[in-house]
């Protein structure tokens, strides 16, 4: 395990878009740390919150929280918790602007999977220091309704001239991190397709996530 001394809670409750990989995904994550996954958002209390270093929206969607349960979460982060979005995450609880802040920007739009280079835009970060300065990927290229680059520390980007449906322009940032007050948030858009999760590159890219949000890192 990429993080024996941390404990991690995975969350995948969706109302909205569900995605087929999610099962991949919670099984990549358990196997590269010690996680707890659910999608009982009862779980969302400052006294649980406080058992786990690192919490992961992974492949969310939708409103998952209530307003208490935002407040803990918020918290959590705020106190010096970490935070790791995956994917589908930047299209979760649309109407609560802390969590927009907290995950960096908001999903907007996508076109359909297909192949696509990337550009390492910061090579010492734990979750790109393995990739090639240019890596081909195939995934769900998501675009942004703000490009979160002045916010943001960010860590790779799309090339839009490899692939079909880009509406960012010459900088489109696919991954990125930020502090959120005493805690760190890191977010990644890839991990649409069940295959994703079995690329060592993918989840050597998610390890480095969460070690740095970890503070491990």
């Amino acid at each position: 395990m990429v993080l024996a001394d941390a404990r991690v809670l995975v969350f995948t409750k969706t109302a909205g878009y569900r995605h087929a990989s999610i099962e991949a995904g919670i099984t990549a994550l358990t196997e590269l740390v010690d996680a707890d996954a659910t999608e009982d958002a009862t779980v969302f209390t400052t006294e649980n919150l406080a058992r786990y270093d690192v919490v992961v929206f992974l492949n969310t969607s939708g409103p998952v929280l209530d307003d208490d349960q935002r407040q803990a979460l918020a918290a959590y982060v705020r106190g010096g918790g970490g935070f790791v979005g995956v994917h589908c995450a930047a299209a979760t609880e649309e109407d609560w602007p802390a969590y927009g802040e907290l995950v960096g920007a908001r999903f907007d739009h996508h076109p359909e999977v297909q192949p696509a280079v990337l550009h390492v835009a910061d090579p010492d970060h734990p979750a790109t220091a393995h990739l090639p300065s240019r890596w081909e990927h195939v995934d769900e290229w998501y675009n942004f309704r703000t490009n979160p680059r002045p916010h943001v520390r960010v860590l790779l980007t799309v090339d839009e001239s490899t692939y079909q449906g880009g509406r960012m322009g010459a900088d489109h940032p696919i991954a990125w991190c930020r502090p959120y007050g005493q805690g760190r948030s890191f977010y990644t858009a890839l991990g649409h397709t069940v295959e994703a999760y079995a690329d060592p590159a993918v989840r050597a890219h998610l390890a480095g996530g969460l070690r740095w949000a970890a503070g491990q890192a």
